[in-house]
């Protein structure tokens, strides 16, 4: 993930305080993190993505958003995954920030080179920290989305397609992975 500033204990109030500057900053555990701004194909499935499933969880009392989007569990831990998916509020409303809520049914980052060492390591230790009940790690250059759950050891690595089930009573998201690559990398088929 960029570039790690560890000569101070970061917080979310000294990030927040850093002026505007393209970059995207996170803290996890007080430590800084620091991403310049993601290529077009990166964007391209991130967008392919977060289509597929905000369609899909809408009509299930659930959001989908994607970054900028501040997810804080602490003082001293903030991120900003490419895609999250948040519970509505108990009056059913939308929330304005991710504390109305304080739980995530999903985040999925989308890996590039300067990102993919804290995407497997740190992050993947708060998302399972924080009991995200699905975290996905979508590699586009291998094609592939691995997904990781609390519990998990090892990622289920998916390659054609994969199934999504965010409330129990509900339809599954099935999403083809080969045609979403092909579509938001432009590829003909």
């Amino acid at each position: 993930m960029g570039m790690s500033l560890s000569h101070r204990e970061w917080t979310v109030e000294a990030i927040n305080a850093i002026p505007e500057d393209g970059n995207r900053y996170e803290v996890i555990d007080g430590e800084l993190f620091v991403t310049p701004a993601p290529t077009l194909g990166h964007q391209g499935v991130a967008a392919e993505l977060f289509m597929r499933i905000a369609m899909h969880v809408r009509p299930l009392s659930l959001d989908a958003y994607f970054a900028p989007v501040a997810v804080t569990f602490s003082p001293r831990t903030e991120v900003q995954p490419d895609i999250v998916v948040v519970p509505r509020m108990a009056s059913g409303e939308r929330a304005e920030k991710f504390a109305d809520v304080g739980r995530l049914v999903l985040a999925v980052e989308i890996l590039s080179p300067r990102t993919a060492r804290v995407d497997r390591t740190k992050k993947l230790s708060l998302y399972q920290r924080e009991n995200v009940p699905e975290y996905w790690i979508v590699d586009s250059f291998a094609r592939t989305i691995e997904r990781w759950r609390p519990e998990s050891i090892q990622p289920e690595v998916l390659r054609d397609s994969i199934s999504w089930q965010p409330i129990l009573d509900g339809d599954p998201l099935t999403i083809d992975l080969i045609a979403l690559f092909h579509e938001a990398l432009g590829e003909a088929r």
